[in-house]
């Protein structure tokens, strides 16, 4: 049997979707942070169902994810008007 190389363990349990929009560096790595948020979301409500994380502990823990990702969107400017003249 081949063993899979931590490349290959990384992208099955950590998927990342194509990026469509607008090519800008800062757009590349807010969408991957977004991607990774969606993940992790998803591993805490199915912990929260799976009944190995309290109702609290899964809301504090997104709430921190939150956090993280509005530090994110603030740092790369997203989403900011920028004046031209």
């Amino acid at each position: 049997m081949v063993k899979p190389n931590q490349e290959q363990k990384y992208s099955f349990i950590y998927p990342r979707s194509r990026y469509y929009g607008e090519f800008k560096p800062e757009n590349l790595i807010f969408n991957a942070n977004l991607q990774e948020f969606a993940q992790k979301v998803g591993y805490v409500a199915n912990l929260e169902t799976g009944g190995k994380l309290s109702p609290e502990d899964a809301y504090k823990y997104i709430q921190t994810l939150w956090k993280e990702l509005k530090h994110s969107k603030q740092e790369l400017r997203i989403g900011l008007k920028q004046d031209n003249s």
